[in-house]
């Protein structure tokens, strides 16, 4: 097992749990490790969201109507 340090009780649905330890039995890799790696896969997307949204944010707002408006005058819809 690896270094994990704190302890939760987290649910499943019965079948997501089925699959999960079928993972860790087939992976040779913990249950409590497969949930950790995927905890930080969302948290790493959860950055470049945010990194993506402040890199954007000076970017000029368009309305919807006036967004429509243009796809329609360069033939798009």
């Amino acid at each position: 097992m690896s270094n994990l340090s704190k302890r939760s009780t987290v649910y499943f649905e019965p079948s997501i749990h089925q699959a999960l330890r079928l993972r860790a039995a087939t992976s040779n890799v913990s249950f409590s490790e497969i949930v950790d790696e995927a905890v930080r896969l969302l948290m790493r997307e959860d950055q470049e969201d945010l990194t993506a949204f402040a890199e954007r944010e000076a970017e000029p707002e368009i309305s919807y109507e006036a967004l429509l408006s243009d796809l329609k005058k360069h033939g798009k819809i």
